[in-house]
């Protein structure tokens, strides 16, 4: 969904208008007529996508300058710390002037464009922008180069625009997607876009492969494979673009963190304020194994089956399921929502799979498949990423057989998943055999979850895994 833009008047001194004191009637006591304020130019806020929210980018202009917007437009695309997000015009008129390209970034609050009531504001418009941006270019020329040298800048420049901050208000949101070039209605997520232009691709000759002809981000990378265009300058999306990229690191060099990676590192630092503590535990995944290759077939995911797994051990055991937000209590929470980490272009985001004890195997892995297209895509909505639980982080794909996660803020523990793998095992007779085996280790808040809840979960966690009739059901 796309959220609204805020906006606030900007009254010009021609349109206050009282009622002249010689035309009040003698005799009459002096009544008070209010001032009328008829607004003609209305500033565009950067809007706050998220709850973490402090600063958002922008990732492309929809409209051009002069345009005719009407009530519910897409507008401008803005990269928040999670996600790339379509943001719409809460109100008919003109966009007279924009105060922060492409590119630029701006504070919450802050102004980034004019709307325009009538064309005949426009130059208008354009003029207080102007003299907005002059004078917040000669105020803040001091405070930057106490920041940091423009020539160590590659990438979000300090927007010249006025920050002019103002109350944030929450709109509802409407589903649109942006587009329109040339006439013709072009479906695409706004990464698929960013993409589009960075390869010089046509995207009215693309064909989409997303929900109802929607054109993602590998879409586009595949038809700029096809016109043999240069991708070496894309993220690492697919093997042999990430080996183009690391080729094209410039080594020694200082690069800024992304908006993604910022709000990475600001819940990276929160999570050392909580007092952790680990578990590991070993479990055989033979039946797990021979069940996921029975349905894979039909669209089931490992991680859906993981995910489902644990949801179900976390229903006989809430307190693992809990959260401490302020040191002073903790939640048992009514939902048993999964946060499964997924590494994507440029950061780490934890799309959640919600209700995961309630939905069954084959919906809960199309609703996986359909979140990870989403998270590619940076078109995860806030609740699809922040509403998690308790969180799985899997590296096992990679070969990794142990390893421990930090706990995001919030949630009462994250569990790291290594890889399963053939282990020579000695039975409880003596024998000697051969198991599939995983280890898996939990990170928890231990001022709400205890040794003890932990080893219980974890026992319970084992026996749904090595008996999983269950999880089909």
């Amino acid at each position: 969904m796309a959220h609204l833009l805020n906006t606030s008047f900007i009254p010009s001194s021609s349109t206050l208008r009282r009622v002249s004191p010689s035309l009040q009637v003698p005799g009459h006591q002096r009544s008070r007529v209010p001032a009328r304020i008829d607004a003609k130019i209305r500033e565009i806020f950067m809007p706050a996508l998220s709850s973490t929210m402090t600063e958002g980018k922008i990732v492309s202009w929809v409209r051009s300058e002069g345009d005719k917007l009407s009530k519910g437009e897409s507008v401008v695309v803005v990269e928040s710390d999670k996600a790339d997000m379509d943001v719409e015009t809460f109100y008919d008129g003109y966009l007279a002037a924009i105060m922060v390209e492409e590119g630029g970034v701006a504070p919450v609050g802050s102004a980034i464009a004019l709307l325009a009531e009538s064309e005949a504001e426009i130059a208008e418009a354009k003029s207080k922008a102007a003299s907005n941006s002059s004078s917040s270019s000669s105020s803040s020329s001091t405070a930057a180069t106490a920041v940091a040298e423009p020539d160590k800048v590659s990438e979000n420049p300090v927007p010249t625009a006025a920050v002019k901050v103002a109350p944030v208000v929450s709109m509802p949101v409407a589903s649109t997607h942006p587009a329109s070039e040339g006439g013709k209605r072009i479906v695409a997520s706004p990464y698929a876009k960013k993409l589009a232009k960075e390869l010089k691709v046509e995207l009215g000759r693309v064909v989409g492969s997303g929900p109802m002809g929607r054109i993602v981000a590998k879409d586009v990378e595949a038809a700029a494979a096809a016109a043999t265009a240069d991708v070496a300058s894309v993220g690492p999306v697919s093997a042999e673009v990430g080996k183009s990229a690391a080729a094209a690191i410039e080594l020694g060099s200082v690069v800024p963190f992304t908006t993604m990676q910022a709000a990475v590192s600001r819940n990276m630092v929160e999570s050392l304020s909580v007092p952790t503590f680990r578990v590991g535990y070993t479990i055989t995944t033979g039946a797990l194994d021979s069940l996921y290759k029975k349905i894979k077939s039909k669209g089931v995911t490992m991680t859906a089956l993981l995910a489902k797994a644990t949801a179900l051990a976390l229903v006989k055991h809430p307190v693992v399921n809990s959260s401490c937000r302020d040191g002073k209590s903790f939640t048992y929470n009514s939902s048993i929502n999964i946060a499964v980490a997924v590494a994507i272009d440029g950061g780490l985001i934890t799309p959640v799979l919600q209700d995961a004890d309630k939905v069954d195997i084959y919906s809960l892995s199309r609703k996986w498949k359909e979140l990870v297209d989403k998270a590619r895509a940076k078109q995860l909505q806030p609740h699809e990423y922040n509403s998690g639980t308790f969180t799985l982080s899997n590296l096992g794909m990679f070969g990794v057989d142990r390893f421990d996660a930090i706990l995001p803020p919030g949630t009462g523990a994250i569990m790291a998943v290594g890889a399963s793998q053939p282990t020579v095992v000695a039975s409880k007779d003596g024998r000697i055999g051969m198991k599939n085996q995983m280890q898996v280790n939990v990170t928890a808040d231990h001022r709400v979850i205890y040794g003890a809840d932990l080893a219980s979960f974890l026992q319970t966690l084992a026996k749904i895994i090595e008996d999983p009739k269950d999880l089909t059901f």
